[in-house]
């Protein structure tokens, strides 16, 4: 159902931009309807169900007839109860992943682009709806914004890769197109209450927090084990960055890259802090208390932790604190209760370089544009990993990972810049 709904949609797109469909394609193309109709996909939900109902809302306007008043009509209601599940007040997708809001923003955009063509079709109950739909990407659009890294395209949390949804500059140029404002993100501290993302953007730096849950809880097919990780721009470049994904498959490829260790985030004992497991599936999961964030005077500081470790024989729990002040970014991690062993992982980007001290303790990290950060640890030494970053499907490229083993209960980490 999923696959034949984006075709159900693009054929139509096609044929609304001026091309025209064969006689045995719109026969198909009704045939495929009628198909999806009866296989909406409600056990699934999320995503999935939400292309369903754009697709027949498509369908429903493209075809006349009671048929396909019928098609209109149940795409609507379906709309009309999981854009406010799915939908968060804060803007943000349900499913906590950049690249899925991308592709539901665009559905979003879609929506309003057909039914402002056939707004003479719809009946009262469905044109309520439209003005709802612009609301809607205005906030959105601000949470695509923000969860994007000065190169333009997205973080990676959860599921993410470029190149699957538009990119954030073609979706703005598509609301532009549609006469809708693009919201800007200015300040220094964006924080998403609902979605559990915070933005912080200091000299030369932009860094994208998550103290976020894994997903909805009955709905976690997309989820990583990435609480409390991170990624961080410098100079307009990613520097930290969390693996990405680059396929669907079940196996140990895509279990390796929603893991902890994937992500820029404290591993312990060598599990995992929420329970990946098959292709989309989530076990036991890590909950986030609610974070702490303090502005004074030039300095921000954030806190959180998080109990997917409470399971072990110590009673883990995470804490994580993150303390901006210019060109000097402080993160304190705390493990409460006994361990065999703790590593947090900070991945670079391929384009970055890397020099360890003999000492284990300090680091250099050379940028692309001749740029450096100082990085030094107390409580734990480093060393180097090889590793893979995935900023496509079906794309791996070769990149560094430090990684910090605890010495004790607690490490800080410090990165200094300009």
């Amino acid at each position: 159902p999923y696959p034949t709904s984006l075709r159900i949609v693009n054929w139509i797109k096609w044929s609304l931009t001026g091309n025209e469909l064969s006689s045995e394609c719109v026969k198909s193309l009704a045939v495929q309807t009628r198909w999806l109709k009866k296989r909406l996909e409600v056990h699934l939900l999320g995503n999935h169900l939400f292309v369903n109902a754009k697709a027949l809302v498509f369908a429903g306007l493209f075809f006349e007839g009671k048929e396909a008043d019928n098609w209109l009509a149940e795409g609507f209601s379906i709309l009309m109860e999981q854009i406010p599940e799915q939908i968060l007040p804060d803007g943000g997708q349900f499913e906590l992943s950049p690249m899925y809001h991308a592709l539901a923003l665009e559905d979003i955009l879609d929506l309003c682009n057909v039914t402002s063509a056939f707004g003479s079709l719809f009946d009262k109950n469905c044109q309520e709806v439209i003005p709802g739909l612009y609301e809607v990407v205005g906030r959105m659009h601000r949470w695509l914004v923000a969860m994007s890294h000065p190169d333009g395209e997205i973080s990676f949390f959860n599921d993410a890769a470029i190149g699957i949804a538009p990119a954030p500059a073609l979706l703005e140029e598509y609301a532009d197109r549609l006469g809708m404002p693009n919201p800007s993100v200015a300040g220094e501290i964006e924080s998403f209450d609902d979605s559990g993302y915070i933005r912080i953007v200091k000299a030369d730096m932009v860094a994208i927090l998550d103290v976020a849950r894994i997903g909805p809880d009955y709905l976690p097919a997309h989820a990583h084990a990435d609480t409390l990780s991170f990624e961080m721009s410098f100079f307009g470049n990613r520097t930290f960055v969390n693996t990405g994904t680059s396929h669907y498959h079940k196996g140990k490829k895509r279990m390796q890259e929603r893991s902890t260790s994937a992500h820029n985030t404290v591993e312990i004992n060598g599990e995992d802090s929420s329970e990946v497991w098959g292709s989309f599936r989530v076990g036991r999961r890590a909950y986030p208390a609610r974070p702490e964030i303090i502005k004074n005077g030039a300095s921000i500081f954030v806190k959180s932790s998080h109990d997917g470790y409470r399971w072990l024989p110590g009673d883990n729990i995470h804490y994580r604190s993150w303390s901006f002040t210019d060109y000097l970014i402080i993160i304190e991690d705390l493990i409460t209760g006994d361990f065999l062993k703790a590593v947090a992982h900070f991945h670079l980007h391929p384009d970055v370089d890397l020099e360890i001290h003999e000492c284990g303790t300090s680091a250099k990290l050379l940028l692309q544009d001749g740029q450096k950060i100082d990085m030094n640890v107390e409580g734990g030494r480093m060393r180097i990993v090889h590793g893979n970053w995935h900023p496509q499907f079906g794309v791996s490229l070769p990149n560094l990972c430090l990684v910090i083993d605890f010495a004790s209960q607690k490490i800080r980490t410090s990165l200094r810049w300009g």
